[in-house]
Formats: structure tokens, C-alpha cells, sequence
């Protein structure tokens, strides 16, 4: 039996924090391709946009994992797999996330009903509610095992929800960690121990940045938010280093507007990391090493 090496790579989709639309950022987004398997990790408004402009086949499209349900990230939950089977997807998709997602994409794909009614009886369509299929899951542990990836799960700190979690995909040949929103989490550093790669979120902006972006006071409610739920630049790369990961890629940057010295986010963090370091940016494609599957006789 000969090993079948699959390509792989991942793809920044959007990279923009915060539930208002950006001008220069689409919304958090990472797809995880894996041969012609494509594998998608939040689903914020636009992603079948960026996923077009990424050249990902939709009828590729087998998983979609939800790291929390703020609009930023589950905007377009329903929406992708909706918009991948105008496409043409005709396979089965596997929405994956902590609750509430059964009653979310319940009651998504009630608000389709009237498009999906009228393209299975006019565009001869196989029925969308009977290709996707929910896996609520609750607390840390694999989510998915199959024969190109495991996905494991774990709680991070994003107050006030308690349901939000990174995920860790493993396959024979590379890792990857995806934070989703969180402040520094030990259970991340955790999940990430010597991965090849770390996609982490970033507070790009000072406390005083961070105030005078919002228009609001320190104390308001959506500043201490803000502040108390995300991961600061100073932060990031000690979280890298103290989880042994090969590449640090920023993403999910906050605000996901702002402005901000590229060398100087990339010296802030090789002071406490000296691995690779990538700034994030829509559509940015890393090539990760080839991965091993089903194998010839």
C-alpha cells in the first residue's frame, strides 16, 4: 500500500475583528484545505465571497466549525452552506459548535425555507435541509476524526460567553490552531503545545487606541468588553513561545479597522517569540506540509 500525499494548506479568509462590516478586512474566516476537502472555521458575513475570491470550490465543502456565536463569526452560518448548494454542492456538510447552534441553524434555515422550496421544485435541487447536518458539542475533546484530520476542541476566555473555544486540527504531517476570541487562555497554550502553526487573535491597539476608536470612556460597557476578552499585542507572543508553536500568524485583529505600524507589531513580538511571525491578510494562503491519507494498492 503505497500513502496517497495529499496538498494543504490554510487559508485566511477574513481577518477583521468586531460585528461591523470593514472596509479594508473581511469578517473571521479560516479555511483548512486538505486535498479537495475544505474544511472552514467561522463563518462570518461575506465568507462565500472570500472564498470565491480564494478559488475554493464550494461542492468541496464538507465542515464548518464555529468557534463562538458573536455575530462576527456565525453571521453566516446558514448562509455558506445556503449559497454553496446554489452552487452546486450536492454532498453532505457537518456544522460543528457549542450551543446554541441546533437552534440557531434551526431557525436559519426556517427564514430559507421560502428560496430552498422554490429551487428543489424549480431548479430540480436536492432538499439543503437534508445535506446539512449539527453536531452540538459541549466542553473540550475531538469534534471530528476522519481520515484526513482530527479537530479537537477547547474552551478559551472570552467573557461574557463561556461557550467559546479554539480548535486544533492534526493530520499526519501538520497542526494547526485556530484561537477564535479569547483572552490569554492557558487551556490554548494547552491545545497549541509544539503546533506547526498558531492562527491567534489580536488587540492591536493600546488601551488609550482602543478608547479613542470606540468614542468611549473608559469603564463603558463595550470598552471593558473589549479590553477584558481579547488578547493584547504584548501578550501574543508569549502565548506563542510558552506553546512551543513553529509560526505565529496574527489575525481577527481588533479593532479590525485599524490602522497600525507593521514593524513595529512584528518587534513587539519577537520579544517574547522567535519563531516565524506572519501578519495576517485577507486571502493569504500558507502552504502546510503535505499531508498523508488513504493510501493505493
Amino acid at each position: 500500500m503505497v500513502p496517497i500525499l495529499l496538498s494543504a494548506t490554510l487559508v485566511l479568509l477574513g481577518t477583521a475583528g468586531g460585528p461591523t462590516p470593514k472596509a479594508l478586512r473581511a469578517a473571521p474566516s479560516q479555511a483548512i484545505v486538505v486535498g479537495d476537502r475544505v474544511y472552514v472555521v467561522d463563518a462570518g458575513n461575506g465568507v462565500g465571497r472570500q472564498m470565491r475570491l480564494a478559488s475554493l470550490p464550494f461542492d468541496n465543502l464538507r465542515h464548518v466549525f464555529l468557534t463562538h456565536h458573536h455575530s462576527d463569526h456565525a453571521a453566516d452560518l446558514v448562509t455558506l452552506p445556503l449559497l454553496a448548494w446554489a452552487a452546486g454542492l450536492e454532498s453532505k456538510v457537518t456544522l460543528h459548535g457549542p450551543s446554541p447552534i441546533k437552534r440557531a441553524v434551526k431557525a436559519g434555515l426556517r427564514a430559507a425555507a421560502f428560496d430552498i422550496d422554490t429551487r428543489v421544485v424549480d431548479e430540480g435541487r436536492a432538499d439543503l435541509r437534508d445535506l446539512i447536518e449539527v453536531h452540538e458539542f459541549h466542553g473540550d475533546g475531538i469534534v471530528l476524526k476522519d481520515d484526513r484530520v482530527t479537530v479537537t476542541a477547547a474552551r478559551v476566555d472570552h467573557p461574557p460567553i463561556r461557550e467559546a473555544y479554539a480548535y486544533r486540527f492534526d493530520a499526519k504531517d501538520f497542526s494547526v490552531v485556530i484561537s477564535g476570541d479569547t483572552a490569554p487562555s492557558a487551556n490554548l497554550v494547552r491545545l497549541a503545545r509544539n503546533a506547526d502553526v498558531l492562527v491567534h487573535e489580536v488587540l492591536i491597539l493600546d488601551d488609550d487606541g482602543i478608547v479613542a476608536t470606540l468614542g468611549k470612556p473608559k469603564g463603558h460597557p463595550l470598552v471593558e468588553h473589549v479590553l477584558r476578552s481579547h488578547t493584547r499585542l504584548k501578550d501574543v507572543g508569549r502565548i506563542a513561545a510558552e506553546a512551543g508553536v513553529k509560526t505565529l500568524v496574527l489575525s481577527h485583529f481588533v479593532p479590525g479597522d485599524a490602522s497600525f505600524d507593521r514593524e513595529g507589531v512584528l518587534a513587539e513580538v519577537r520579544k517574547s517569540f522567535t519563531g516565524n511571525v506572519i501578519v495576517g491578510e485577507d486571502l493569504m494562503t500558507l502552504e502546510l506540509p503535505r499531508a498523508a491519507s488513504a493510501s493505493d494498492p
